[in-house]
Protein backbone atom coordinates (compact mmCIF):
# COMPACT_ATOMS: atom_id res chain seq x y z
CA UNK A 1 0.00 0.00 0.00
CA UNK A 2 2.39 2.47 0.77
CA UNK A 3 4.68 1.18 -2.45
CA UNK A 4 1.11 2.81 -4.45
CA UNK A 5 0.90 5.53 -2.58
CA UNK A 6 4.11 6.49 -2.90
CA UNK A 7 3.20 6.03 -7.22
CA UNK A 8 0.58 7.50 -7.23
CA UNK A 9 2.62 10.99 -5.11
CA UNK A 10 4.96 10.63 -8.07
CA UNK A 11 2.36 10.61 -10.77
CA UNK A 12 0.74 13.71 -9.48
CA UNK A 13 4.24 15.58 -9.18
CA UNK A 14 5.04 14.75 -12.69
CA UNK A 15 1.47 15.61 -13.85
CA UNK A 16 1.80 19.06 -12.25
CA UNK A 17 5.59 19.68 -13.30
CA UNK A 18 4.22 19.12 -16.99
CA UNK A 19 0.90 21.44 -16.62
CA UNK A 20 3.43 24.35 -14.85
CA UNK A 21 5.80 23.44 -17.80
CA UNK A 22 3.42 24.54 -20.58
CA UNK A 23 1.62 28.22 -21.12
CA UNK A 24 -1.14 28.36 -23.37
CA UNK A 25 -2.67 31.46 -25.29
CA UNK A 26 -6.30 31.01 -26.36
CA UNK A 27 -8.22 33.80 -28.31
CA UNK A 28 -11.16 31.43 -29.25
CA UNK A 29 -9.93 30.92 -32.68
CA UNK A 30 -6.21 29.55 -32.03
CA UNK A 31 -4.81 28.05 -29.36
CA UNK A 32 -0.70 28.35 -29.09
CA UNK A 33 1.33 26.89 -26.34
CA UNK A 34 5.29 27.14 -25.21
CA UNK A 35 7.14 24.88 -23.13
CA UNK A 36 9.05 26.71 -20.77
CA UNK A 37 11.56 24.07 -19.88
CA UNK A 38 12.14 24.39 -23.76
CA UNK A 39 12.94 28.14 -23.67
CA UNK A 40 9.45 28.91 -24.23
CA UNK A 41 9.71 28.00 -27.74
CA UNK A 42 5.98 27.30 -29.36
CA UNK A 43 5.38 23.66 -28.74
CA UNK A 44 1.07 23.62 -30.02
CA UNK A 45 -0.80 25.04 -32.23
CA UNK A 46 -4.37 24.20 -32.62
CA UNK A 47 -8.11 25.36 -33.29
CA UNK A 48 -9.53 26.20 -30.30
CA UNK A 49 -11.28 23.47 -28.57
CA UNK A 50 -9.53 20.87 -30.29
CA UNK A 51 -6.59 18.28 -29.07
CA UNK A 52 -5.30 17.64 -32.69
CA UNK A 53 -1.94 19.70 -31.99
CA UNK A 54 -0.06 20.27 -35.28
CA UNK A 55 3.32 21.24 -33.50
CA UNK A 56 6.11 18.34 -33.25
CA UNK A 57 7.95 18.54 -29.70
CA UNK A 58 9.13 15.25 -29.44
CA UNK A 59 12.82 16.54 -28.65
CA UNK A 60 14.43 20.19 -27.61
CA UNK A 61 14.80 20.46 -31.27
CA UNK A 62 11.83 19.91 -32.75
CA UNK A 63 9.18 22.60 -31.61
CA UNK A 64 8.86 25.92 -33.80
CA UNK A 65 11.77 27.80 -33.14
CA UNK A 66 15.06 30.03 -33.35
CA UNK A 67 18.38 28.29 -34.33
CA UNK A 68 21.15 29.92 -36.12
CA UNK A 69 24.54 28.09 -37.05
CA UNK A 70 28.18 29.80 -37.85
CA UNK A 71 31.92 28.07 -38.34
CA UNK A 72 33.05 24.75 -36.92
CA UNK A 73 33.89 24.58 -33.51
CA UNK A 74 35.24 20.98 -32.87
CA UNK A 75 31.54 19.90 -31.84
CA UNK A 76 30.20 16.60 -31.95
CA UNK A 77 26.10 15.76 -32.37
CA UNK A 78 26.25 12.59 -31.54
CA UNK A 79 29.53 11.82 -32.80
CA UNK A 80 29.14 13.81 -35.66
CA UNK A 81 31.33 16.95 -36.42
CA UNK A 82 28.95 19.81 -35.98
CA UNK A 83 29.11 23.34 -35.72
CA UNK A 84 28.44 26.53 -33.55
CA UNK A 85 24.55 26.18 -33.44
CA UNK A 86 22.61 28.52 -30.81
CA UNK A 87 19.12 26.90 -30.35
CA UNK A 88 16.36 28.29 -28.56
CA UNK A 89 14.87 24.86 -27.15
CA UNK A 90 17.80 23.17 -25.46
CA UNK A 91 20.20 20.29 -26.87
CA UNK A 92 20.45 16.97 -28.58
CA UNK A 93 20.62 14.94 -25.21
CA UNK A 94 17.44 16.54 -23.46
CA UNK A 95 18.67 19.51 -21.38
CA UNK A 96 16.47 22.48 -22.20
CA UNK A 97 17.47 26.55 -22.81
CA UNK A 98 17.18 28.56 -19.47
CA UNK A 99 14.26 31.08 -19.48
CA UNK A 100 15.43 34.22 -18.38
CA UNK A 101 12.43 36.19 -18.72
CA UNK A 102 8.35 35.52 -19.42
CA UNK A 103 5.48 37.03 -19.31
CA UNK A 104 1.95 35.86 -20.79
CA UNK A 105 -2.00 36.76 -20.59
CA UNK A 106 -4.81 35.25 -22.80
CA UNK A 107 -3.62 36.38 -25.84
CA UNK A 108 0.30 37.39 -25.81
CA UNK A 109 3.53 36.42 -24.21
CA UNK A 110 7.23 37.31 -24.43
CA UNK A 111 9.87 35.37 -23.50
CA UNK A 112 13.77 36.07 -23.53
CA UNK A 113 16.08 32.90 -23.31
CA UNK A 114 19.76 32.01 -22.97
CA UNK A 115 20.45 29.22 -25.95
CA UNK A 116 22.21 25.93 -25.81
CA UNK A 117 24.43 24.73 -28.03
CA UNK A 118 22.85 21.97 -29.86
CA UNK A 119 25.79 19.49 -30.00
CA UNK A 120 28.25 20.97 -26.96
CA UNK A 121 24.86 21.59 -24.48
CA UNK A 122 27.07 24.25 -23.06
CA UNK A 123 25.02 27.60 -22.23
CA UNK A 124 25.59 30.00 -24.96
CA UNK A 125 25.95 33.33 -22.08
CA UNK A 126 27.32 35.68 -24.68
CA UNK A 127 23.57 34.90 -26.97
CA UNK A 128 20.30 35.99 -26.61
CA UNK A 129 16.90 34.76 -27.63
CA UNK A 130 13.20 36.97 -27.54
CA UNK A 131 10.25 36.21 -28.94
CA UNK A 132 7.01 37.82 -28.63
CA UNK A 133 3.76 36.20 -29.59
CA UNK A 134 0.07 37.61 -29.79
CA UNK A 135 -2.89 35.86 -31.18
CA UNK A 136 -5.45 38.26 -33.82
CA UNK A 137 -7.95 35.90 -35.58
CA UNK A 138 -6.75 33.19 -37.44
CA UNK A 139 -2.97 34.36 -36.76
CA UNK A 140 -0.38 34.10 -34.68
CA UNK A 141 2.11 36.75 -35.22
CA UNK A 142 5.77 35.78 -33.69
CA UNK A 143 8.24 38.74 -33.68
CA UNK A 144 12.06 37.08 -32.95
CA UNK A 145 14.89 38.87 -31.83
CA UNK A 146 18.14 37.18 -32.09
CA UNK A 147 21.71 39.08 -30.54
CA UNK A 148 24.99 38.26 -30.33
CA UNK A 149 27.47 39.70 -27.68
CA UNK A 150 30.39 37.38 -28.03
CA UNK A 151 33.95 38.03 -29.88
CA UNK A 152 33.74 35.68 -33.03
CA UNK A 153 32.94 36.27 -36.37
CA UNK A 154 31.50 33.76 -37.99
CA UNK A 155 30.93 33.22 -41.87
CA UNK A 156 27.92 33.64 -43.79
CA UNK A 157 25.31 30.86 -43.75
CA UNK A 158 22.09 30.00 -44.40
CA UNK A 159 20.04 30.29 -41.37
CA UNK A 160 16.62 29.16 -40.28
CA UNK A 161 14.05 31.61 -39.27
CA UNK A 162 12.73 30.03 -37.56
CA UNK A 163 12.91 25.60 -37.71
CA UNK A 164 9.35 25.01 -38.29
CA UNK A 165 8.88 20.72 -37.04
CA UNK A 166 5.07 19.00 -37.91
CA UNK A 167 3.69 15.59 -37.28
CA UNK A 168 4.68 13.34 -40.10
CA UNK A 169 1.00 12.31 -41.03
CA UNK A 170 1.03 16.31 -42.03
CA UNK A 171 3.34 14.74 -45.25
CA UNK A 172 2.59 17.30 -48.12
CA UNK A 173 4.76 20.70 -48.32
CA UNK A 174 2.47 23.34 -50.21
CA UNK A 175 4.28 26.33 -51.61
CA UNK A 176 2.87 28.95 -54.04
CA UNK A 177 3.44 28.33 -57.94
CA UNK A 178 3.90 31.86 -58.62
CA UNK A 179 1.11 31.84 -61.02
CA UNK A 180 -1.89 32.09 -58.65
CA UNK A 181 -1.83 28.41 -57.59
CA UNK A 182 0.45 25.67 -55.43
CA UNK A 183 2.77 23.24 -56.08
CA UNK A 184 2.85 20.08 -53.71
CA UNK A 185 5.23 17.45 -52.97
CA UNK A 186 6.85 15.43 -50.24
CA UNK A 187 10.22 15.77 -49.17
CA UNK A 188 12.45 13.37 -48.36
CA UNK A 189 15.70 13.02 -46.43
CA UNK A 190 18.00 14.40 -46.26
CA UNK A 191 17.48 18.06 -47.06
CA UNK A 192 16.01 19.61 -49.94
CA UNK A 193 15.46 23.04 -51.14
CA UNK A 194 12.46 24.81 -52.55
CA UNK A 195 12.43 28.61 -53.95
CA UNK A 196 9.32 30.83 -52.69
CA UNK A 197 7.71 33.02 -55.21
CA UNK A 198 5.55 33.92 -51.76
CA UNK A 199 7.07 33.80 -48.83
CA UNK A 200 4.69 31.29 -47.06
CA UNK A 201 5.02 27.65 -46.85
CA UNK A 202 2.71 24.85 -45.25
CA UNK A 203 2.32 21.28 -44.79
CA UNK A 204 -0.74 19.64 -44.93
CA UNK A 205 -2.61 15.85 -44.71
CA UNK A 206 -4.30 13.50 -47.04
CA UNK A 207 -7.89 15.99 -46.16
CA UNK A 208 -5.49 19.01 -47.11
CA UNK A 209 -5.50 20.34 -43.27
CA UNK A 210 -1.96 21.94 -41.60
CA UNK A 211 -0.15 24.46 -40.76
CA UNK A 212 1.12 27.30 -42.75
CA UNK A 213 4.13 29.60 -41.82
CA UNK A 214 4.68 33.10 -43.38
CA UNK A 215 7.95 34.71 -43.06
CA UNK A 216 8.42 37.64 -45.44
CA UNK A 217 11.78 38.10 -45.71
CA UNK A 218 11.90 34.63 -46.73
CA UNK A 219 12.65 33.76 -50.51
CA UNK A 220 13.89 29.83 -50.03
CA UNK A 221 13.35 27.23 -47.92
CA UNK A 222 15.12 23.91 -46.74
CA UNK A 223 12.96 20.83 -46.12
CA UNK A 224 13.17 17.03 -45.52
CA UNK A 225 10.59 14.54 -43.93
CA UNK A 226 11.65 11.43 -41.43
CA UNK A 227 9.21 8.46 -41.92
CA UNK A 228 10.19 5.35 -39.86
CA UNK A 229 7.07 4.52 -38.04
CA UNK A 230 7.87 4.92 -34.65
CA UNK A 231 7.70 8.61 -31.96
CA UNK A 232 10.64 10.19 -34.18
CA UNK A 233 8.81 10.44 -37.23
CA UNK A 234 8.17 14.26 -38.32
CA UNK A 235 7.78 16.89 -41.45
CA UNK A 236 10.08 19.97 -41.02
CA UNK A 237 10.94 22.95 -43.52
CA UNK A 238 12.58 26.24 -42.83
CA UNK A 239 12.89 29.69 -44.22
CA UNK A 240 15.99 30.58 -45.19
CA UNK A 241 17.85 33.97 -45.21
CA UNK A 242 21.67 33.99 -45.22
CA UNK A 243 23.51 36.12 -42.97
CA UNK A 244 26.76 35.99 -41.26
CA UNK A 245 26.79 36.37 -37.12
CA UNK A 246 29.88 38.45 -35.53
CA UNK A 247 30.38 40.33 -32.44
CA UNK A 248 27.16 42.93 -32.05
CA UNK A 249 25.18 41.25 -34.01
CA UNK A 250 21.20 41.18 -33.75
CA UNK A 251 18.49 39.70 -36.08
CA UNK A 252 15.25 40.94 -35.94
CA UNK A 253 12.50 39.02 -38.46
CA UNK A 254 8.35 38.37 -38.43
CA UNK A 255 6.81 35.14 -38.62
CA UNK A 256 2.83 34.53 -39.09
CA UNK A 257 1.32 30.78 -38.07
CA UNK A 258 -2.25 29.96 -39.20
CA UNK A 259 -4.15 26.62 -39.30
CA UNK A 260 -6.66 25.18 -42.21
CA UNK A 261 -6.76 24.05 -45.82
CA UNK A 262 -4.03 25.25 -48.06
CA UNK A 263 -6.53 27.12 -49.99
CA UNK A 264 -7.31 29.19 -46.54
CA UNK A 265 -3.62 29.41 -45.92
CA UNK A 266 -2.46 30.68 -48.92
CA UNK A 267 -5.85 33.62 -49.11
CA UNK A 268 -4.85 34.31 -45.22
CA UNK A 269 -1.18 35.11 -46.19
CA UNK A 270 -1.59 36.77 -49.22
CA UNK A 271 -4.12 39.10 -47.71
CA UNK A 272 -2.08 39.89 -44.85
CA UNK A 273 0.63 40.53 -46.96
CA UNK A 274 -1.01 43.02 -49.09
CA UNK A 275 -2.05 44.77 -46.28
CA UNK A 276 1.86 45.69 -45.27
CA UNK A 277 3.22 48.61 -46.38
Amino acid sequence: MITFLAALTLLAAASADESADWVFLDNGQLRLGVKKTSGAAIAWLSQSGSSRNLVNHFDRGRLIQQSYYGDADGSLWNKKPWCWNPVQGGDWRGTGARLLDFRADKTQLYARTEPRHWASGTAIADATMEEWINLTGHVAHVRYKFAYHGATSHKTRPQEVPAVFVPADLETLVISDGAGGVNRSQPGWPNEYRKLSEPWAAYVDKNDFGLGVCVPVARELTCYRVVHNNAGDCSYFAPLVRFAIGPGFVYEYDVYLTIGTSANIQRVFRQLLESKP
